[in-house]
């Protein structure tokens, strides 16, 4: 898949901003504060219809604007393809595919699959459990069109389930069998969840050892673990057992909901033991594993977008993801940077066709990143 063109109107902190795209490197350059994570932000809508940064749709909307909008000319083989977002101030967000607009925006995920590799990705291993569930998912989706409607579904249930439960304290009275018709959806749908959630893992572990090799020459074996209450039990005893204790909660205590990868180095955490040199080349390793899972899988070759990630890493990482880069053959790549000289340093070693964009400060408005 290839973005040959696109534009950005009132988007964060850009009014209007367009782009023909290089097939293979496309480089943003700029200081600080002009805008360049937003490009990669954008990008990243495109593929998703959400921002990576965790952002509303309508705080993206810029200063003063009413909507904001996204327009891309993406090359499938020799199809092209026009994608359109829009999403004014006032009313729910539309994301067209040839002027033809989805019914589900969850529709639209995978049809041009993306890994960001960004400092924000630390953040998978400090956060909650909650960051990596997310993390978990989103990849999972882009291969999986069936998983996205299956956690859907899942997560509307376990919100009908609180609501009730919540009521009922609410109340003060207790109705099992009401509670319990939320079993049979939960039970069928957590475990199509836990299933594929389970088969991924395994598939991406050896990967993950793979590249982290390559990356930090280090001799250390790095391992994602998959923790979840249905690895000992199924969902419905899991229900029956945590009655009394939802009840007394009022919301669901476990469940699939509740799941977490652990990321160990030689058997022990990497967020205690790991030092931030290695916590880097393994959240890398990580997300090349991830890129190879979704070409593998959807026969299509995300775009890659690295965000300021040289200011990020020590020259012996730089070269190692650049050799990793030519090696895998990882499609068109995206990358911002504050220095024009390093990243055509960059950009000559790797000895591809690229373009670089100078991205001026912005004249008033807007969020900047």
């Amino acid at each position: 898949m290839i973005i040959n063109h696109i534009k950005l109107i009132n988007f964060k902190n850009h009014s209007v901003q367009e782009f023909t795209l290089s097939p293979q490197i496309n480089c943003f350059v700029g200081n600080n504060g002009v805008g360049k994570t937003n490009i990669l932000d954008a990008l990243h809508y495109l593929s998703v219809g959400k921002s990576f940064l965790g952002n509303t749709d309508l705080n993206n909307i810029r200063g003063g604007e009413g909507f904001f909008a996204i327009e891309a000319e993406v090359a499938d083989d020799e199809k092209e393809t026009i994608i359109k977002i829009q999403q004014p101030k006032e009313s729910k967000k539309i994301i067209k595919k040839n002027d033809k607009p989805y019914d589900r925006i969850a529709d639209h995920v995978g049809f041009l699959p993306s890994v960001i590799i960004s400092p924000y990705d630390s953040n998978l291993i400090t956060d909650s459990g909650e960051s990596r569930r997310r993390f978990l998912d989103s990849v999972i989706s882009q291969t999986d069109s069936g998983y996205l409607f299956h956690l859907m579904q899942y997560q509307k249930t376990v919100q009908q389930r609180n609501a009730l439960l919540k009521n009922f304290a609410k109340n003060r009275y207790f109705d099992q069998e009401s509670l319990e018709i939320y079993n049979s959806p939960l039970v069928k749908f957590g475990t199509e969840i836990f299933e594929k959630r389970k088969s991924f893992i395994m598939s991406l572990a050896p990967l993950i050892q793979d590249y982290y090799e390559i990356i930090s020459h280090g001799s250390e074996r790095v391992s994602v673990v998959y923790e979840s209450d249905l690895q000992n039990e199924n969902l419905a005893q899991i229900l029956t057992e945590n009655l009394e204790k939802d009840r007394i909660l009022t919301y669901t205590s476990k469940g699939v909901h509740k799941d977490d990868l652990l990321f160990e180095m030689n058997g022990a955490s990497l967020k205690k033991t790991g030092s931030q040199g290695q916590q880097k080349s393994f959240l890398i390793a990580l997300k090349l594993a991830q890129m190879n899972r979704i070409k593998d899988l959807t026969g299509k070759t995300p775009i890659l977008l690295l965000d300021d990630i040289f200011d990020k890493l020590d020259d012996t990482r730089v070269t190692q993801l650049i050799a990793l880069v030519n090696r895998e053959n990882f499609g068109q790549i995206f990358i911002t940077d504050t220095s024009r000289d390093r990243t055509e340093n960059i950009v000559k070693r790797i000895n591809e066709e690229s373009r670089i964009f100078e991205i001026p400060l912005p004249t008033n408005g807007g969020t900047t990143i």
